[in-house]
């Protein structure tokens, strides 16, 4: 039968080879050369083979895109951050789109350019939009002000309010967060209340030093232009009305616990049904966070998630009670819904802060998946999560809050979806004890799997990380999940009959035995592992490392060890500095001098210095005075000393008081000296021969660690680059300097208040 349409095959003089390179699939792009299609198909066999999932990439992309704007110091970075993801998925569209032989490839590229860009546009715009500039100065005002929230802390003794308020100077509406001490506090002093109260207020404080905590960033994010503390009575202009059902429960709920069970465990009860830490005492949370233990303080996975299944276990099984709805209904789906909400309620509850909220979303995420009948722990559900929180609160990024949690969850999933551990953990015919011992193996290798994966970020963070958790969680996890917290709930049940007694003392000792674990954990020698400031670079390679661990499947995940194992060498490379300057210049620490102490210009009676100080430093002892150690010479307002470092030696000048020196005297120390600090202004005439690190220089910097040897300083001005949160006071101008005529009699007594 004839047709008109053209032959399948070629015909009469029709060259086969002609006409094949006519088609699509055959033509080679003239944009790429051999050598370039060669690498991206391997790269597309490469996608195709290791199981390229978008869904979890995409969400790094999305957290590497903020991460690239937190770490960019200026507007052109971040502008070129956004242009080179944005150029990129153009590229892919325009190269590997030309024959359609790469679509993992293209989509891979695409998604997660895209991401990128994605995830700097929305953290950028979240600060321009919701960032809050502190005051320009530390002040003493009185204000009116409006109570937004007030948290109670009866281990301090004190009380925080947050309020809001005008700012005296300009008349910018603006919230402050201010303390007074407990015995001032008043049942009046409610959310909504409107308040006089005078107050002494600071900008919220950058870090120390660098590598330090950022409580300027987190203000910025949080809406606060200032801290402070009250001065004198507060006089109630108008009665709280706003005070919500959901904080008054709270509140009562606290107090409840506290008055049924007291002490430290207590405190420990009221954390765990109520989210309030402020009775927890110091030292208790010393030791929970020495033995790693302090992840079951904060209101969070282990804690949601045991709620959430409680309720959906009992729900499940008084519901099969009833016969006319289990007929008529599937009992899941409505023991489901009924433990999501439960877990919501628990949320808001326990104050609905950005980790609970988190957990939250993750658990009821997993109900989800358990009606739809889907995998209930599965790196795609950890992604959604972690989108959720990164586009509500991008900011909670860099916070080890989210880090931790989200390491520690990817770590489990990751582990448990290995071929070995679901071979391990299937079920067979074997005796209980044989049972019961395969479960605490494969709690204490999931233990293990979880301290190495949240070691670094202890490290980079807070410079310390435990040695003994995945013991101690081994036995706190279950004591807190199947005793403590099931105690707690039935005492609240039992309660409303009055008889919740026995519940309330049984629930007692085992927090006391909780307390007990962590106590001797984090007193064994080496439960405690100090470092200096771990630098970024190497904090990313092991982020890198874990999560390539983590997403692909198969051999190939192997390769994630390769920057993990760079990341423990750099880390391994990582030495304390040599000196360790405060933003006020008032504190100085020295290391390397005394074995086990570190030399302070002056003692403080502040934990927050003392301990930033130690931190940074790398190490977990004591502090000396300059005015102790024999290599230093100290008088009334000067201490000198010579740091031998690198082969040679360096005179370092520290002032320490405020005194004025005549300036030919000063002159004369500063020329001898290699490096001069001092808390104050020091003049033109002060030329040490390598640095001046007075409070001109101080002020745009920030705080310093000096590395000697290398010649290295960092700040934190380095570190902040050009965010809205960092923001330094303008440089005096210079005023010029009177050179005196000659000697005198009060030169001399001037000189001698220089160390010679």
């Amino acid at each position: 039968m004839a047709s008109d349409e053209p032959p399948l095959v070629p015909l009469g003089n029709a060259s086969p080879v002609g006409a094949a390179l006519q088609q699509k699939h055959w033509r080679m792009p003239q944009d790429l050369s051999s050598a370039h299609v060669r690498m991206a198909a391997r790269a597309e066999r490469f996608l195709g083979t290791a199981a390229f999932d978008q869904g979890p990439w995409a969400v790094v992309g999305l957290a590497a895109g903020i991460a690239a704007w937190f770490a960019g110091d200026s507007t052109w970075q971040w502008l070129s951050a956004i242009a080179l993801g944005l150029g990129l998925a153009l590229a892919a569209v325009a190269i590997l789109s030309a024959d359609g032989r790469f679509p993992l490839l293209r989509r891979a590229v695409v998604v997660m350019a895209l991401a990128l860009v994605a995830g700097c546009v929305l953290v950028w715009i979240k600060s321009a939009l919701f960032g809050t500039r502190p005051i320009a100065r530390p002040m003493v005002v009185q204000l009116d002000a409006r109570i937004l929230a007030r948290e109670e802390r009866p281990a301090e003794q004190k009380v925080r309010l947050v309020v809001a308020t005008r700012e005296p100077e300009s008349g910018r509406a603006i919230a402050v967060r201010v303390g007074l001490d407990s015995a001032a506090d008043r049942a009046e002093l409610a959310e909504g209340a409107l308040v006089r109260l005078r107050a002494r207020l600071v900008p919220p404080a950058p870090p120390m030093l660098p590598g330090g905590y950022d409580f300027a960033r987190s203000a910025w994010f949080s809406g606060l232009a200032a801290t402070g503390s009250v001065l004198g009575p507060i006089k109630v202009l108008e009665s709280g009305k706003n005070d919500s059902p959901i904080r008054r429960a709270q509140r009562a709920l606290s107090q409840h616990v506290r008055k049924n069970v007291g002490g430290s465990p207590g405190a420990l009860a009221s954390a765990f049904a109520s989210g309030d830490r402020g009775a927890i005492a110091p030292a208790d949370e010393d030791a929970m966070r020495d033995s790693g233990l302090t992840h079951l303080l904060s209101i969070s996975g282990l804690h949601v998630s045991a709620v959430i299944a409680a309720a959906y276990v009992i729900a499940l099984r008084l519901l099969g009670l009833l016969p006319w709805l289990a007929l008529r209904m599937r009992l899941p789906i409505v023991a489901a819904g009924i433990g999501a909400g439960t877990g919501i309620g628990y949320t808001l509850l326990t104050g609905a802060q950005v980790p609970t909220i988190r957990s939250c979303i993750g658990a009821v995420l997993v109900m989800l998946a358990l009606v739809l009948g889907r995998e209930p722990l599965s790196m795609r559900l950890v992604a959604v999560a972690a989108a959720v929180v990164l586009l509500v609160w991008p900011e909670a990024l860099v916070g080890p809050s989210f880090q931790m949690s989200f390491a520690a969850v990817i770590a489990i999933v990751a582990l448990h979806g290995t071929r070995a551990m679901r071979a391990f953990f299937a079920p067979r015919e074997e005796p209980i004890w044989q049972r019961w011992l395969r479960q605490v193996a494969g709690l204490l290798l999931t233990g293990v799997v979880i301290e190495l994966a949240l070691m670094p970020i202890g490290l980079f963070h807070f410079h310390r990380a435990g040695v003994y958790g995945a013991l101690a969680n081994v036995v706190a996890i279950p004591l807190t999940t199947l005793a403590s917290m099931p105690l707690i709930a039935l005492a609240l049940l039992f309660d409303a009959v009055g008889a919740g007694a026995p519940f309330w003392w049984l629930a007692g000792k085992s927090l006391e035995l909780l307390l007990a674990l962590a106590h001797w954990t984090a007193g064994m020698p080496g439960a405690v592992t100090m470092m200096p400031a771990m630098g970024k670079g190497a904090f990313a390679l092991f982020a890198a490392g874990g999560l390539w661990l983590a997403l692909w499947r198969g051999r190939v995940r192997l390769w994630g060890l390769a920057p993990a194992l760079l990341g423990v060498l750099l880390l391994s490379r990582v030495a304390p500095p040599d000196l360790l300057i405060s933003g006020d210049g008032r504190h100085i620490g020295i290391t390397g001098e005394s074995a086990g102490e570190l030399l302070v210009l002056r003692q403080t009676r502040s934990d927050y210095t003392r301990d930033n100080l130690l931190e940074q430093a790398g190490m977990k002892g004591e502090t000396r005075l300059l005015d102790d150690w024999p290599g230093a010479r100290c008088s009334d307002d000067f201490c000198a000393i010579i740091l031998r470092r690198g082969g040679r030696d360096w005179q370092l000048l520290l002032a320490r008081g405020t005194a004025f020196a005549q300036e030919r005297a000063l002159a004369a120390a500063c020329e001898r000296a290699d490096i001069v600090v001092a808390a104050r202004y020091l003049p033109h005439s002060c030329q040490p021969r390598w640095l001046k690190a007075d409070r001109r220089m101080l002020d745009q910097s920030g705080g310093l660690s000096i590395d000697l040897a290398r010649l290295k300083i960092r700040s934190v001005a380095d570190e902040e680059g050009r965010h809205g949160w960092w923001n330094p006071p303008q440089p005096r101008p210079r005023r010029p300097q009177a050179e005196p005529s000659g000697s005198t009699g009060a030169d001399d007594a001037s000189a001698a208040m220089l160390p010679q």
